[in-house]
């Protein structure tokens, strides 16, 4: 970029880039890697720009990564990810959720945080659980700060003995990328009644920095227990519980084994489903409002059986995976609701118990740039993983150097 041109135009030129050119135009000059480094720079990087992450593991020694850009050339423009050595290392995982362009995946005990697009991940250990408990976990960045936070709440999951649940207190803690530690929070925490759900493909979604759980609440009446389904939401910037009421339809008629929620353009939806129907009906949250959900639309697979939901495209496309009349296959379509039209991906696996398909949507970001590659937060202390280049074992985790 010419000399000539005022370091304040280049700077509103450049914070427009995708981030694949700002990551290689650090290199052009010092004042733009200067610029592109910086924590402001970083915080505040935009960028609308939706990908559709799949992973594809088939083995440890068969697994591929791919990223296919969210537009209107979907699927033709995808690229090849390199998965980092944090990544690797978990194999399989649960994903507990995405937010602002960063994937939270969770394995024994130990949280990766990961950015596809810079090649940057981050390992948090989660403190020690005690087997008596039931641990749940959610993540989220910060709307105001844009720092990435995760939160862990520790239950004691009882329904024979609601008495004696209601003695123990809930324990949840806090953790922040930007100071490296967890901390308790012991205000406004939900009531001691309240049992989280098992979900399917991730232990619940973050929308625009709010995360939210499916939930059932326990109560005793006449010496009897109820339970009615409903939402708990924990907003990140303000750390604040919250309980989403769901419609009568939801709370009274259907299992929370019969719900799914995801994100759809930084709107919750709530995806209606039956083991003994192949009909899922969409519904979606308006404005934030509970208790408000709006049906958008009805589908099913007549000619396939649809075995996940793995979410939904920007356009508001179903992204899932079906099994076809072979029973060998396992393939990842998408559904266009407006034209009722099935497009296979040409992404498959075969229908077994050892491989799986990661689907995750994420924006671009920058977020981690600033973070040094291979680092560990544990017990309050950051470490660099001093690596040398063998994936063998966890060893290599587990025997680090100081920063």
């Amino acid at each position: 970029m010419s000399d000539n041109v005022p370091f304040e135009i280049q700077e509103e030129i450049i914070k427009r880039l995708p981030v694949k050119s700002l990551i290689r135009f650090r290199s052009v000059s010092k004042s733009w890697k200067s610029l592109i480094d910086s924590s402001d720079f970083i915080t505040h990087y935009r960028s609308q720009r939706q990908h559709l992450l799949v992973y594809n593991y088939q083995s440890v020694d068969n697994r591929n990564c791919v990223s296919i850009v969210d537009d209107y050339t979907f699927p033709q423009h995808s690229v090849s990810v390199t998965l980092p050595l944090f990544v690797k290392m978990l194999r399989r995982y649960r994903k507990i959720g995405s937010s602002h362009g960063l994937l939270c995946l969770y394995r024994e005990g130990e949280v990766v945080i990961w950015n596809p697009l810079i090649t940057k991940a981050v390992v948090v250990n989660v403190p020690n659980n005690d087997e008596m408990f039931n641990t749940e976990l959610g993540f989220g960045v910060c709307r105001e700060t844009r720092d990435p936070k995760i939160v862990k709440i520790r239950y004691m999951d009882r329904f024979t003995d609601m008495e004696g649940v209601s003695s123990i207190p809930w324990q949840v803690e806090i953790f922040t990328v930007s100071t490296g530690e967890w901390r308790s929070l012991s205000s406004n925490l939900p009531r001691k009644s309240i049992v989280f759900g098992y979900r399917q493909i991730e232990d619940g979604v973050c929308v625009d920095g709010v995360y939210y759980w499916l939930a059932t609440d326990r109560s005793t009446v006449d010496d009897a227990t109820e339970a009615y389904t409903m939402i708990m939401s924990f907003d990140m910037t303000s750390e604040e519980f919250r309980e989403v009421n769901l419609p009568d339809r939801f709370v009274y008629h259907v299992s929370m084994w019969d719900l799914d929620i995801y994100s759809l353009r930084e709107s919750l939806v709530l995806v209606e489903f039956n083991f003994n129907n192949p009909v899922y009906d969409v519904w979606m949250m308006e404005d934030g409002v509970p208790k408000s959900f709006t049906k958008l639309f009805t589908f099913h697979v007549p000619d396939a059986i649809i075995t996940c939901v793995h979410g939904f495209r920007k356009s508001g496309e179903v992204v899932m995976e079906v099994i076809e009349d072979d029973w060998e296959v396992r393939s990842l379509v998408v559904y266009e609701p407006n034209l009722k039209r099935i497009t296979n991906l040409g992404i498959s696996h075969s229908a077994n118990d050892v491989s799986k398909i990661y689907v995750h949507s994420y924006m671009e970001t920058l977020l981690l740039l600033d973070q040094p590659s291979f680092t560990i937060f544990d017990n309050g202390n950051r470490y660099v993983v001093n690596w040398n280049g063998e994936l063998n074992s966890r060893w290599s985790l587990k025997h680090t150097s100081k920063e």
